[in-house]
C-alpha cells in the first residue's frame, strides 16, 4: 500500500512539475509575442482603417460598396485625400459613400487589388468618368495633332504635364522662329484613351490637354499658323516667366551687322562757257 501511495505521489509531482513547465513556457511565449507586438506598434505607430478596393478596377468602372473594404493602414504614411472609416471621419474628411445620395462614383484611374481609394482616382457621386470629369473650373479640352517627333515618341500619357512649343514664320522676310507658348499644361487624353497608367509607348495622333479659354485661343491660333511640339515636364516644374524663343540667327550665333551708308560725295556746280570752238567749265556756287 505504501508503495502504491509513493508511486502515486511521484507521478503527481511529475505531472505538477510538467504543468508548471508548460505554464511557464506558455507565459514566456506570450510575453515574447507581446514584446514583438509592442515593438511593432512603436515602429509603425497607430493604425487607422481606410478604404481599399478588393478587386482590380479599371477606368470607367462603377465603384460600389461591394468593391471596397476597410483595411488598417499606418497613420504616419497615409496618402492625401484618402477615404477613411465613415465612423471616424474628421471635419475635413470626405465620405466615400454618402447617405445623402445614391449616385455611384466612377473610377478615373486603374486600381489594383488592395490599393487605397484616393479622391483623385474616383469621380464625384453621379459624375460620369470622361474628359469633363477631369476639367477644372473654367477649363476646356483642346486636341493637339502630333506625330512621333512632336508627341515625344509616344511617351506622353494622360496625367502627364507638357510644355507646348510653336514653330512658324514671322515678319515680312519669313524667318522661322520657335517659341514656348504654354508651360505645364496637363494631358487628359491621348487619342481616344483618357485613362492613365498605360506605360506602353504608342505613337499618338492627337494629345488632348486641359486649358483655360485664353490658353485654348492661343493654342488654336498657334496650330493654325505654325507647327506645335510637346516637351514632357515634371508635375512640380516651376512655371516659366518671360518669353523663351529661338530663331535661326540666335541658334547659329549670327549677329546682324549694322548697314553703313556711304558718305554722299560733295556736289560741285559748274557753268559752261564757249570761246569760239573751245568749251570750258567754271565752278560756281550751288544754289540748291
Amino acid at each position: 500500500m505504501r508503495m502504491v501511495f509513493g508511486l502515486v505521489l511521484v507521478v503527481g509531482l511529475a505531472l505538477a512539475g510538467f504543468a508548471v513547465y508548460m505554464t511557464q513556457n506558455y507565459f514566456n511565449q506570450t510575453q515574447a509575442r507581446l514584446n514583438q507586438a509592442t515593438e511593432f506598434t512603436r515602429k509603425v505607430g497607430p493604425m487607422v482603417e481606410v478604404y481599399v478596393v478588393n478587386k482590380v478596377k479599371k477606368y470607367g468602372d462603377t465603384l460600389t460598396r461591394d468593391d471596397v473594404q476597410l483595411m488598417y493602414w499606418p497613420a504616419s504614411s497615409l496618402p492625401e485625400n484618402i477615404f477613411r472609416d465613415p465612423a471616424k471621419l474628421g471635419e475635413t474628411d470626405v465620405a466615400l459613400f454618402s447617405e445623402d445620395t445614391k449616385d455611384p462614383r466612377y473610377v478615373l484611374r486603374q486600381m489594383e487589388k488592395f490599393e487605397p481609394v484616393l479622391l483623385e482616382k474616383v469621380t464625384e457621386p453621379g459624375q460620369i468618368a470622361g474628359l469633363t470629369g477631369q476639367l477644372g473650373v473654367g477649363q476646356g479640352a483642346f486636341a493637339i495633332k502630333v506625330d512621333v517627333a512632336s508627341g515625344v515618341s509616344g511617351f506622353v500619357q494622360p496625367g502627364d504635364f507638357v510644355d507646348v512649343y510653336w514653330t512658324g514664320s514671322v515678319g515680312s522676310n519669313g524667318d522661322n522662329m520657335t517659341r514656348l507658348i504654354e508651360s505645364g499644361v496637363k494631358v487628359i487624353a491621348v487619342d481616344q484613351n483618357a485613362a492613365d497608367g498605360n506605360v506602353a509607348a504608342t505613337v499618338a495622333r492627337t494629345v488632348t490637354v486641359a486649358a483655360v479659354r485664353e490658353q485654348v485661343a492661343r493654342l488654336a491660333q498657334a496650330a493654325a499658323t505654325g507647327k506645335l511640339a510637346l516637351s514632357l515636364v515634371s508635375a512640380n516644374a516651376v512655371a516659366l516667366e518671360g518669353n523663351i524663343e529661338v530663331d535661326s540667327n540666335s541658334l547659329l550665333g549670327i549677329v546682324d551687322q549694322p548697314v553703313v551708308m556711304a558718305a554722299e560725295a560733295e556736289k560741285v556746280c559748274t557753268v559752261k562757257t564757249r570761246k569760239g570752238a573751245d568749251v570750258s567749265e567754271m565752278p560756281i556756287p550751288c544754289t540748291n
